[in-house]
Order: structure tokens, then sequence, then C-alpha cells
């Protein structure tokens, strides 16, 4: 199964943790270090084990969609070296050249739309897994913040230079894995990508509203997934 990249989780996290990169804030901190978000969800206990636990639930598709994808490949290939041929022609045929060409683009666009079918599946599983980790997400890093005196954390991409030890990555991890040590992989009935995100956001911002006497949104229709 292809290496998953916690993108949600970045987004989540980065989301709450912004207010504090404001200038003001950064002239008066006095602990600053960097964490990869990215890094610190993928290398989790809960995010491994689910791993894991899909790769074997999910093992039919996953073989199938391995298998379609090389036999995809020698198929493209063909048309590719059928292009090139029309390419070398002197002089050469346009009309059968954009033929070849396009015969090319319609293939990979099918191929690429049968594998994703293939592992549709998988991948709602992975986002599933993704999401649980983002709603505890932010909790952690404010963890990991609190257990390393720091008060303003930084993305690493957006540090010019430091030192190795102002990187609390790890640090994150170890909380993530106190506060969410495992997660489900069973998707359930009607769940959409970054559910779970958007209802913990929603969660907040009528908590935002209730402490200023503001009226909260409407809920949302339909039952919330659990998580475990």
């Amino acid at each position: 199964m292809k290496k998953i990249l916690v993108a949600s989780a970045l987004a989540i996290a980065t989301l709450s943790v912004s207010p504090m990169l404001a200038a003001p804030a950064f002239a008066q901190a006095k602990g600053v270090a960097v964490a990869d978000v990215r890094v610190a969800a993928a290398r989790s206990n809960a995010f491994t084990t689910a791993s894991q636990q899909i790769e074997t639930t999910y093992k039919a598709q996953i073989d199938q969609q391995n298998t379609r994808a090389q036999t995809l490949q020698a198929e493209v290939n063909v048309l590719i070296a059928k292009y090139n041929e029309e390419a070398k022609k002197s002089p050469q045929n346009q009309t059968a050249l954009q033929a070849a060409a396009k015969a090319v683009q319609d293939k990979r666009q099918a191929a690429s739309t049968e594998l994703g079918q293939i592992g549709a599946p998988v991948e709602l599983a992975v986002a599933y897994v993704e999401d649980q980790i983002s709603v505890r997400m932010n909790e952690a890093i404010k963890a990991a913040m609190t257990a390393k005196k720091i008060d303003l954390l930084l993305n690493p991409d957006a540090v010019l230079a430091r030192e190795n030890n102002v990187d609390i990555t790890d640090a994150v991890v170890t909380e993530i894995n106190r506060i969410l040590p495992n997660v489900s992989i069973a998707v359930p009935a009607g769940y959409q990508p970054g559910q779970l995100v958007q209802q913990r956001n929603q969660q907040l911002m009528d908590a935002a509203r209730a402490a200023q006497g503001t009226p909260a949104a409407p809920a949302p229709t339909g039952s919330a997934p659990t998580t475990r």
C-alpha cells in the first residue's frame, strides 16, 4: 500500500495553533521549537497499527489494484510506442500523431479511474484513520509544548535555519501515542473524508459562540461516526 501522508492532521493542527504565530507573540516567545505534524502522525502507534490492519483487511483489493496497474501500464506502454513511431515518421502525419497522443491520454485517464474505483475502499479506510488522528493532534501538540516548555511552535518549512535540538516532533509522537493509542479502520456508513475534523471544528465554534452568548449553528444532519 502506498505511503500515507496525513495532510488532514497538518491542516487541523495549523488551524488551531496559528494564532500563536502573530508577530507580537513571536517577539515575546521564550521557548521556540519546530515539529512536523505529518511525520508525527505517520510515526504514531495508532497510524502504524491501523496501516497494518488495512493491509490485511483489504488485501484482496490491494492485490487486485497492483495486478491491474501492471496490466494497464503495459497497455499504456504499447500506445506510447505507437505514438513514438508516428513521431519518428518524416513527414509526420499530424492527424495520426494527434490521434496517437489522444489514445495515450485517454488510456491513462481510464486507467486512473479504474484503479481509483478498485482502491476506493482502501482510500476511505485510510481517510478515516487520518481523520481520527487529526481530531486529537492539536491536543497532542499542546501537551508536547507544555512538556517541553515551548510557547511558540513552527512548521519546519517556515524555518530558514535551526539546530536539531529545537525539533520536538518525537515529543508530539509520544503525546499522540498517549492520547490516542489506537483507532478504528471500520468506516461508518455514510462517512465522508474529513467529516470528523469538520464536526470537531463546528463544536469548537459552537463553544466559542456559547461563551459569547451567540446562538450555536444548527447541528449537521445524520448520525456522527464513532471513534474509539
